[in-house]
């Protein structure tokens, strides 16, 4: 629990990925894919349930033999190309009822630690907002980003004010969500049917911890990450969260 609030935690992990066949149970650094969200997940201090959302055989007993709870199949009809991971959500919130706030995390975001979680429920907390997000700094700033029109000639995404610097030191922040971390109070997520809206605040992380798993190229770059030891703070021998 955090300030009093109990909360859920959500693995979502389909079968069927088209990018990178078999990815959520995919053995990185010994251990199926799924398995770093959930030690991650295990080792926070405020989760108070831990469980799955999948269609899939495999991954829900790799899930289970992990430690994670898997309380019910996904049905067919939410497991599909069209399927939203909203719709997956508000799915699970129906099946397994009485949390205040919910935490989504996806498997194929296996570098976010404990600490990312757990600061990620902290900011939502403290900021009373309706939901908090986990971010990246934008790789190309929006102001330098461009569109073309039927004529070939270039426009601004964004126009920048009138005499704005255009040195990338002196640009404004400018951030991407990066899908590790989403936390939300279940009865705005439930009105709102969103995890962002006008009100949501953001939790920075650093692009190291930011790899989205979704081709062949992202998974040599997480066995790159996990053979330099850039390993997440669950991982770390001095990580002092204990798993729950």
């Amino acid at each position: 629990m955090i300030a009093g609030r109990s909360v859920l935690a959500l693995i979502t992990a389909r079968g069927g990925s088209k990018g990178v066949p078999g990815k959520n149970i995919l053995p990185i650094g010994g251990k199926p894919l799924i398995q770093w969200t959930i030690d991650a997940a295990r080792a926070s201090r405020y989760i108070d349930r831990l469980i799955l959302s999948s269609d899939d055989d495999a991954i829900m007993a790799a899930a289970a033999a992990g430690g994670c709870e898997v309380p019910f199949r996904r049905e067919a009809a939410l497991a599909d190309d069209t399927a939203s991971s909203i719709d997956v959500v508000i799915d699970a919130l129906q099946r397994v009822p009485g949390h205040d706030i919910v935490v989504l995390l996806q498997p194929t975001s296996p570098l976010r630690s404990t600490a990312d979680i757990d600061g990620t429920l902290e900011r939502l907390v403290e900021s009373q907002a309706p939901s908090c997000v986990s971010v990246r700094a934008a790789e190309e700033h929006p102001y330098w980003t461009f569109r073309t029109g039927s004529d070939g000639r270039l426009a601004r995404y964004a126009e920048p004010p009138a005499g704005l610097p255009t040195r990338r030191q002196d640009l404004p922040e400018a951030w991407c969500l990066n899908g590790a971390v989403y936390a939300a109070q279940v009865d705005r997520f439930l009105a709102d049917r969103s995890f962002l809206t006008a009100q949501t605040v953001g939790y920075p992380m650093p692009a190291e911890r930011s790899l989205d798993i979704d081709t062949p190229a992202d998974v040599e770059r997480l066995i790159a990450a996990v053979q330099n030891a850039r390993l997440p703070f669950h991982d770390r021998p001095d990580a002092a969260a204990t798993p729950r």
